[in-house]
């Protein structure tokens, strides 16, 4: 028997351990990551494909006092295609090469979801077939035979309902069994398709090695249809006879040989899933009416603008509640205690004092920031993706995001931005394409966020008016809109298009929601944070040695003869990178000292004009270090730096005219 070629050693991606290893694969919107977390818990560890920003999950679940090893792939119609989905589905496989491969295809759409199973059946896998959403096919009129479909593809299946977790210890057993048997029997594609397959699956026989570790048969299917995992490591001989069937199937068939074989499978997942559905009478049209009313433009933009601006206004008024009682219980007991260990080792001097800017000020800086908005973020994005409605909020703005060069989805990471920039910096992963995602990701760090939006409020609200506060967010808009469009024509290729079909509404569960904000939170709360911490260390040496004033001072002419801003406001605004807010907290503390007097207010030493280009100024010149942090790491240093470059830029430019402009405004 041949051996394999592969090395699946290459992969970055450690096969997790257990007594077996099964894979989770399925199109979007079935329920896999739903039983992934239900078969798993929190204990789940991810790794990024090289060149992508695409993840794969991994953790151990223990059944019946046995260990498994569990692979989430991420969701993808086919394995097949060259979209990032598809190809880290299939690198994932190849790589870990799981004993069985968990299928999870939609009860209520049986037919287009059976394609993936075919195809991962076509690469010689074991698997499974668990039919989930059992429930909602139920509500719609729809009964699967499991039998007669096991029958069909010689594989056991399952039917489960993943968010109350029925079927999951019937599902486990099933791929238990099926990883220690042998290999399920080929499905047949009919005596054309079978009569070009065979001279390549007899090549692939011969062959000292072959690719990727296949049957002779599932290698042949592999390198007609191109995988280039297959035709990498395919020999001379098996390289000929797939090019002679290639051929020969596009000139019987006249179309590509992939595509050929792609329509039938589609053909014989059709046939199988029309055999074993039975339908009656529907139980309901309630989750039909909701997709009706969220993407009709006249009742679905209206109902968007309220739930964006309850989510807006529920992280702005409730984190903000939530900062306040964090920062009283961190002043009351981690601060005394923090002070009181780095005073045992380092004394009262000044590294200490460094050392409690950095320990105790900026991991209190990250938490307050964290705990109270991003991870109730996470806790409101995850109630939304449960119900199904992100879905219909991406469709219902798809024409829109496309004249900026967008994706539909990417109005949650945008959206999310008005918030906290860092979350929606992570959520911009989602979409399809990297071009997308550095689109997103690029106009995330220019939404103001509430840090920003308190600077705002706080400088010019509360200190010269409501319409300047107006005036300001109006210019970062414009602002904003013409990045997007000048992104949209500088960065080559083209959005994708949004192919989706109806997700029906479904009662959210707050446990799995909440395990699964928190699984994306603590991507936060160890990337950021640290960096928070060094920032903090970095200006509290140059605040505590006296320095920090010396470091303000080249930047006067920038500061005073540019921007018309006394000279402290050079310091409040360096400060403003750890934290936007800090800018005007320090400002206040600032302008006492200077003043030299208790109760010194902003105004007396900053007129009404100068408040507004210093909040203007703020909110586009300098991202929080937090958001830089995750944006570095999801874009690359370079692509950081030049957007670093953008925003400081745009701020001198927008805050020096709009310095003169305000006075013929009437505003001093």
């Amino acid at each position: 028997m041949s051996g394999t070629c592969h090395d699946t050693s290459a992969g970055p991606v450690s096969r997790p351990a257990g007594e077996f290893v099964l894979a989770l694969a399925g199109n979007p919107n079935v329920g896999k990551s739903t039983l992934f977390n239900a078969l798993t818990g929190l204990g789940v560890s991810t790794a990024h494909y090289p060149g992508t920003t695409r993840e794969v999950s991994t953790a151990t679940a223990r059944f019946e006092n046995r260990i498994i090893g569990v692979v989430d792939l991420p969701g993808a119609y086919g394995i097949a295609g060259t979209t990032e989905d598809e190809m880290i589905a299939r690198r994932a496989l190849i790589d870990m090469v799981p004993d069985v491969v968990v299928v999870v295809v939609d009860a209520v759409n049986l037919a287009r979801t059976l394609y993936l199973a075919l195809e991962v059946l076509d690469l010689g896998f074991r698997v499974v077939l668990a039919v989930n959403l059992a429930d909602e096919a139920a509500r719609a009129g729809i009964a699967v035979d499991a039998g007669r479909l096991g029958e069909a593809l010689g594989v056991p299946v399952v039917e489960t309902v993943a968010t109350r977790g029925i079927g999951l210890a019937k599902l486990v057993t099933a791929a238990r069994t099926a990883a220690q048997g042998d290999l399920p029997s080929p499905l047949l594609y009919g005596p054309d398709i079978e009569g070009f397959v065979a001279p390549v699956a007899a090549a692939a026989a011969q062959a000292a090695c072959l690719p990727i570790g296949l049957t002779s048969r599932a290698a042949a299917l592999a390198m007609i249809e191109g995988l280039p995992e297959a035709e990498d490591s395919a020999d001379e001989a098996l390289r000929q006879a797939a090019t002679e069937a290639r051929s020969a199937m596009a000139d019987y068939y006249g179309e590509p040989a992939a595509v050929a074989l792609a329509r039938h499978r589609h053909g014989v997942a059709g046939t199988v899933g029309q055999s074993v559905v039975t339908r009656r009478k529907p139980t309901g049209r309630v989750p039909r009416d909701l997709w009706s009313l969220t993407t009709w433009p006249w009742t679905g933009v209206p109902l968007a603008a309220v739930i964006a601006g309850s989510i807006f206004s529920f992280l702005f008024f409730a984190g903000t509640l939530l900062a306040g009682a964090f920062a009283a219980v961190w002043q009351a007991y981690a601060s005394p205690a923090i002070t009181w260990v780095i005073g045992s080792i380092a004394g009262e001097g000044t590294v200490a004092k460094v050392l409690l800017w950095g320990f105790d000020a900026g991991i209190e800086a990250s938490l307050s920031v964290g705990l109270p908005y991003i991870l109730v973020f996470y806790v409101l994005l995850g109630l939304l993706e449960d119900t199904g409605y992100l879905n219909s909020l991406a469709f219902l703005t798809d024409r829109f995001m496309h004249r900026l060069g967008l994706h539909g989805r990417a109005i949650v990471s945008l959206v999310a931005g008005a918030g906290c920039s860092v979350p929606a910096l992570i959520a911009t992963r989602s979409l399809p394409t990297k071009r997308e995602q550095l689109i997103a990701s690029t106009l995330v760090m220019f939404i103001p966020c509430s840090a920003r939006t308190a600077v705002i409020l706080g400088a010019v609200g509360h200190y010269v008016g409501w319409q300047y506060t107006l005036l300001v967010m109006g210019i970062v808009f414009v602002m904003w809109l013409g990045i997007a469009l000048v992104l949209q024509r500088m960065l080559p290729g083209e959005s994708t298009g949004l192919v989706m079909e109806m997700f029906p509404f479904r009662r959210p569960s707050l446990r799995r929601v909440i395990a699964k904000a928190w699984v994306q939170f603590k991507e936060f709360l160890f990337v950021a944070t640290p960096i928070v911490v060094v920032g903090s260390l970095v200006l509290g040496g140059l605040y505590e040695n006296g320095w920090l004033m010396d470091v303000s001072r080249p930047l006067e002419p920038v500061v005073g003869g540019w921007l018309g801003l006394p000279a402290v406001a050079g310091v409040t605004l360096l400060m403003g990178m750890l934290r936007n807010e800090l800018s005007l907290q320090l400002l206040v503390v600032l302008a006492v000292s200077s003043a030299g007097f208790a109760g010194a207010q902003v105004t007396d030493i900053m007129s009404g004009s100068q408040l507004v280009v210093f909040a203007l100024f703020n909110t586009i010149a300098f991202p929080c270090i937090s958001a830089v942090a995750v944006f570095w790491r999801r874009n690359g240093l370079r692509r950081t730096l030049a957007v670093l470059v953008l925003s400081i830029t745009l701020a001198l430019a927008i805050g020096g005219i709009v310095a003169r402009i305000l006075p013929a405004l009437g505003l001093q």
